[in-house]
C-alpha cells in the first residue's frame, strides 16, 4: 500500500514509498481529542467488493486521546497531524472522512470494535506510537505484531493478510462489527478532493 505525503496545495496526495512523517509538537497538541466514555480498539479492514480480498488494515485507538493507526496508509491532509503512521485529533468528523476516503464502489470498510480497560487502551496507544513508520504491504503484519503484545489479544498471530487479521479479531469476545459502503467512483482522488473541500469549508 503506498504511503501518504503531506503536500500543501495537493489534498491527500499519494507517495510511492514509506517515509517517516513527524508533525511538530504544537500541531499535535492543538489537535488533541479524547472521546468521552468507554475506551476501545476498533480494527478497520478495507475489502474488495467483488473478491472480498483485503486491501488495507488500520485501527482506531480510543484511549487518553483518540488516534488512528494507519500503517503504510494513503490518508492524509495538511490540517491533520501525523507522526509515523499515527493520525492525531481523530474527532468523529475526521473518522468519517477516513472511512469515506476508503469506501467506494469497489471497496468497503469493515469496522470491528472491542471495549477494553483504560489501561489496555493506553498500552495500545503507547505501543502503536512507538512502532514507527511501516513499509508498504506490511499494514496487517505490523498491526498484528503490536496487538498480540496486549492483554486479551495474546492469541493474535502475525499475518500479512488483512482478512486473516479480521477473522482473528472477530474471535475476541465482545467484538461489535459494522460495515460501511459508499457508491462513489473508484478513484481516491475524487474522495480526497471532496474531503479537502469539506475541511476548507469547516464542515
Amino acid at each position: 500500500m503506498p504511503r501518504r505525503a503531506f503536500v500543501l496545495g495537493a489534498p491527500l496526495a499519494l507517495a510511492a514509498c514509506a517515509e517517516s512523517i513527524v508533525a511538530p509538537d504544537d500541531f499535535v497538541v492543538r489537535a488533541f481529542y479524547e472521546e468521552p466514555g468507554q475506551k476501545y480498539l476498533e480494527l478497520f479492514t478495507m475489502r474488495n467488493v467483488k473478491s472480498g480480498n483485503g486491501a488495507h488494515t488500520s485501527m482506531i485507538i480510543s484511549a487518553s486521546q483518540r488516534v488512528i493507526w494507519d500503517p503504510a496508509g494513503t490518508f492524509g491532509h495538511p490540517s491533520i497531524p501525523e507522526r509515523n503512521d499515527v493520525i492525531f485529533g481523530v474527532t468523529p468528523t475526521i473518522e468519517q472522512y477516513y472511512i469515506s476516503f476508503h469506501s467506494r464502489i469497489t471497496f468497503y470498510t469493515v469496522a470491528q470494535r472491542v471495549n477494553v480497560s483504560p489501561e489496555v487502551a493506553e498500552m495500545a496507544l503507547r505501543a502503536f506510537m512507538a512502532n514507527g513508520a511501516v513499509a508498504k504491504a506490511n499494514c496487517s503484519r505490523a498491526t498484528a505484531a503490536v496487538l498480540k503484545t496486549l492483554p486479551g489479544f495474546e492469541n493474535i498471530r502475525t499475518t500479512f493478510f488483512p482478512t486473516n487479521l479480521m477473522d482473528q479479531f472477530a474471535k475476541i469476545p465482545g467484538v461489535i462489527t459494522n460495515e460501511y459502503r459508499e457508491t462513489d467512483a473508484d478513484d481516491k482522488s475524487v474522495a480526497a478532493a471532496q474531503i479537502d473541500a469539506a475541511i476548507r469549508a469547516g464542515q
